[in-house]
């Protein structure tokens, strides 16, 4: 691996579907159909690509970055992001794990970011959201050996069901940041102040999505203010950025639609234990140092994996992969090649 300076040294190059001018400066144009590239020193580049899960109606269209590594593969690391961010939530830690020998692969799931996001209220549970992600891995992209998860938030629900689901498939997972279904801390927190939008988001999506939209700048910053150590790094053009994906038709729908299932997610959650017992794939939960959750982790992964290490990303609140990217390398990659 290249020296912490060194592989961080990351730019974006062009998004040719960037629909705000107030946008561009954030790349350098040059025309290359529609996907992110993202360069850095050593010519490490993540392209953007897309995929169709179902293209009859409802269209089930999956937007990922990927991004290979310069020279053998040891594995593949799937990234899966939370709310309210998008794949571009890991855009600081896709080449730097690439460098070291991974083949990335961070997708916007169903109904966020630059995917699809279909109309009706269903495929949202976190077992549907993880069997596109397996669909999107084994048969579009034809990569059979076990691979690394890492959710973040939603993504590591979305991960536990993954995993849950599919376990051969699975070499190792880390997950967190996320109060899970079917645990006794989701039980205890789901209706406190702490986690008000639960409810906010779940009971009327469509009727709260309404009264969000047009307002989704203030209503994302709140987040972002509110559970981050470093606020430094949600400078205003992360923020526009977010808020232009958000402001896309029916994205707050989706996003709101994908709380609704957390009861029906706890369920599943409780039936694969029932069936399966605890989960034995190598697991880590992932908490920042001063995250809101980061106390209750631990004990709340271990009532769903039978071996759970807890790792920590150094200074840094709820969204680790932007507040301590260099931290949340390290803690990644010495978990999955122990």
């Amino acid at each position: 691996m290249t020296s912490p300076s060194s592989r961080f040294n990351t730019t974006f190059r062009p998004v040719s579907r960037l629909p705000s001018k107030q946008l561009q400066h954030l790349f350098v144009a040059k025309p290359f159909s529609s996907l992110f590239i993202m360069t850095s020193h050593d010519s490490v580049k993540t392209l953007g690509r897309q995929i169709w899960l179902n293209k009859s109606d409802p269209e089930i269209r999956i937007y990922y970055m990927e991004c290979l590594p310069p020279k053998d593969k040891k594995g593949t690391i799937l990234l899966i992001h939370g709310f309210p961010q998008s794949s571009y939530q890991f855009r600081h830690v896709i080449a730097p794990l690439a460098q070291a020998g991974y083949h990335v692969i961070a997708p916007d799931y169903r109904g966020h970011g630059f995917s699809s996001h279909p109309l009706g209220d269903t495929g949202y549970t976190k077992k549907q959201l993880a069997t596109d992600l397996f669909q999107l891995v084994t048969r579009h992209m034809e990569i059979t050996e076990k691979i690394h998860i890492v959710g973040h938030d939603i993504g590591g629900m979305i991960a536990h069901a993954y995993v849950a689901q599919f376990p051969d498939h699975v070499a190792s997972v880390i997950w967190g940041e996320c109060p899970l279904p079917g645990t006794t801390v989701f039980d205890n927190t789901k209706h406190t102040q702490t986690l008000w939008h639960f409810d906010f988001q779940s009971h009327h999506p469509a009727f709260s999505a309404a009264l969000v939209s047009g307002k989704e700048k203030i209503y994302l910053k709140h987040f972002y203010d509110r559970l981050t150590q470093n606020s430094a790094v949600f400078t205003p053009e992360v923020l526009d950025f977010y808020t232009m994906q958000y402001s896309m038709p029916d994205a707050l729908r989706c996003a709101f639609l994908s709380y609704r299932a957390f009861e029906t997610d706890a369920e599943h959650n409780r039936e694969w234990r029932k069936k399966n017992g605890k989960v034995k794939v190598r697991s880590m939960v992932l908490s920042g140092d001063h995250s809101f959750i980061a106390t209750e982790a631990e004990g709340m992964a271990n009532e769903m994996y039978e071996d759970v290490k807890h790792g920590t990303v150094e200074n840094s609140g709820h969204y680790l992969a932007e507040e301590n990217p260099e931290s949340f390398v390290k803690e990644v990659l010495e978990f999955i090649e122990a």
